[in-house]
């Protein structure tokens, strides 16, 4: 029996009037802002259609080759139920729509809403928009906003890079992905867990709210507040994040980190714990290179050694550590005490650099210290305090072994002084010095050159208490001082003018050398110390050494 267009539509209107079809509840999350009324859906084939005014009252039903039309949005399914007076319609069976020809929506059923302009798919949905792909069995997609949420668990692939979660949405204005709860993002250098992910599929940008753990290579991040570019491997961390990598360990406020070129920045109150080299460093900003093992830091910088059983903090306005590698095996075999490391490091401190351990303190313009030669380097108007020992030079080098001192080398101008009480000070002054130690303990110790001393002695029936009796002064060209229980015990010079004071006829003028100077006032006094830069005063300057220049050849002309 064939119906006219007329009596059809009048049918539709009657039976639609009479009933209301519920359509699936959705969990549609779009904004509250006034929406416009979508235009008429349009039905553009179907192999057949029927109705069923028994079971489904005013409802057209569609089957075979369905297509839909809808304010540039075309639908494609098996099979469809139409609600002409409410412009809606359920698609089933190899849903299809069509929007533009850069997204895509595929599932099993889905549920249209002309007037609202969303659609609810669910079963093996797959949405694809550009070079992105979702995958989900619930999503609601708003075409007024291009949003699509999905409430289920999500899986989105774009290029590389995958992201899962239980809850999420995805923008394709904006191309911004929000994921939430159980996040997993994996990519060919990453792989993170989180709570709370944005994700932007054009600028591959991730950010991280909340705990989240990352895994890159040999290297892990924790982050509160992190930044990643899935493409450059770049990741911008805040609110004092953590990377380890090895057993090293950066902590900052802020951390900017890139993996292709191995390079971390750590910018405010850094924490970097090195286990391999038993040191933390501390400071306002650092910089470290895993690739070429260098490290820079300054502002507030504060390295702690504890390789040795007491802490050694060095304090400086810029710090920088250099790693370099032994390639060749004979290097290796070279190396002191038998040692068979194929990398060694040199530290350079400069400006107000201070140190301190409760056994030795140190103040000088600049340090270095290489651990391949062991050797500890200060620069600069160098100060080195033992107990009542006071060590100044021009330049003062220390070699170790292992944790344990070995010598001392003082270039021109060296002083050493012993306090003894709050005036009187033995004092040996020459233009270099040298000295020696065994089991850590002062043996020995060599003045070269324009050797004076001022020397104290004690009369030693007094056992409790000690009385100086005179002052020996002598000049000479080399002193040689041996030591025993910390107390000098023999003393040999070469051939020497000198004069033995009795104490009573020694005046403040004979007390003191030339170029005596106690820094007590200098001195660090403990590791909280080591901030406040205090500097000799101008007349305890050393001179300046002339230097001669080396003459060069002059060639005449015949």
């Amino acid at each position: 029996m064939r119906i006219s267009s007329f009596s059809f539509l009048l049918l539709i209107a009657v039976t639609l009037s009479a009933f209301t079809i519920a359509a699936p509840t959705s969990k549609d999350k779009t904004p509250s802002k006034p929406r416009p009324k979508g235009g008429d859906i349009v039905v553009r084939h179907s192999d057949r259609i029927s109705y069923d005014e028994v079971q489904m009252p005013g409802v057209q039903i569609f089957v075979g080759n369905v297509e839909f039309y809808h304010d540039g949005v075309i639908l494609r399914c098996d099979s469809a139920n139409f609600f002409q007076t409410s412009n809606s319609f359920a698609a089933f069976d190899h849903v299809r729509l069509l929007q533009g020809d850069t997204l895509s929506l595929n599932c099993d059923y889905i549920f249209y809403d002309g007037n609202s302009q969303v659609a609810q798919a669910r079963y093996n949905v797959v949405l694809r928009h550009r070079k992105t792909t979702l995958y989900t069995d619930s999503l609601d997609y708003d075409r007024l906003y291009s949003m699509g949420y999905f409430f289920e668990g999500g899986r989105l692939v774009d290029g590389t890079t995958t992201l899962t979660s239980d809850w999420g949405q995805y923008d394709a204005l904006t191309r911004q992905a929000v994921f939430n709860y159980n996040v997993e993002l994996t990519s060919p250098n990453y792989k993170m867990t989180t709570d709370t992910l944005h994700y932007n599929t054009l600028t591959k940008d991730a950010h991280s709210a909340g705990q989240s753990n990352v895994v890159s290579g040999n290297a892990t991040i924790y982050t509160e507040n992190g930044h990643f570019n899935t493409a450059n491997d770049k990741a911008v961390l805040f609110n004092r994040s953590i990377v380890r990598e090895g057993n090293r360990r950066i902590v900052a406020d802020t951390i900017n980190y890139d993996k292709a070129s191995a390079v971390a920045e750590g910018f405010g109150n850094f924490v970097i714990n090195d286990d391999d080299n038993s040191t933390i460093l501390t400071g306002d900003y650092c910089y470290y290179n895993d690739s070429t093992g260098q490290s820079i830091a300054y502002g507030h910088t504060l390295m702690k050694n504890f390789s040795e059983p007491d802490t050694l903090f060095l304090h400086a306005d810029t710090l920088k550590i250099y790693t370099y590698h032994l390639a060749e095996d004979s290097l290796v075999n070279d190396l002191p005490d038998g040692k068979t490391d194929s990398t060694y490091r040199v530290i350079h401190a400069y400006y107000h650099t201070r140190t301190y351990r409760t056994d030795v303190q140190s103040v000088a313009d600049s340090l270095s210290f290489n651990t391949l030669e062991h050797r500890l380097s200060l620069y600069g108007n160098p100060i080195v305090w033992n107990g009542r020992n006071q060590i100044v030079g021009e330049e003062i080098h220390t070699f170790s072994n292992d944790s344990t001192i070995d010598s001392i080398q003082v270039i021109n101008q060296s002083l050493l002084c012993e306090q003894l009480d709050s005036i009187h000070y033995n004092q040996v002054a020459s233009k270099d010095m040298h000295m020696y130690f065994h089991e850590g303990q002062l043996n020995e110790s060599h003045a070269v050159q324009n050797v004076k001393i001022n020397y104290y002695q004690f009369d030693d029936k007094y056992k409790e208490d000690s009385i100086i009796v005179t002052m020996n002064h002598a000049e000479t060209s080399l002193m040689k001082l041996y030591f025993q229980d910390r107390k000098v015990a023999n003393v040999w010079t070469a051939e020497a003018e000198g004069t033995l004071y009795p104490i009573v006829f020694v005046t403040p003028q004979l007390m003191y050398l030339e170029n005596f100077a106690w820094f007590d006032y200098i001195r660090p006094r403990d590791k909280y110390d080591l901030f406040e830069w205090r500097g000799k005063q101008a007349d305890k300057q050393l001179q300046p050494t002339v230097r001669r220049e080396v003459p060069y050849q002059i060639l005449k002309k015949h």
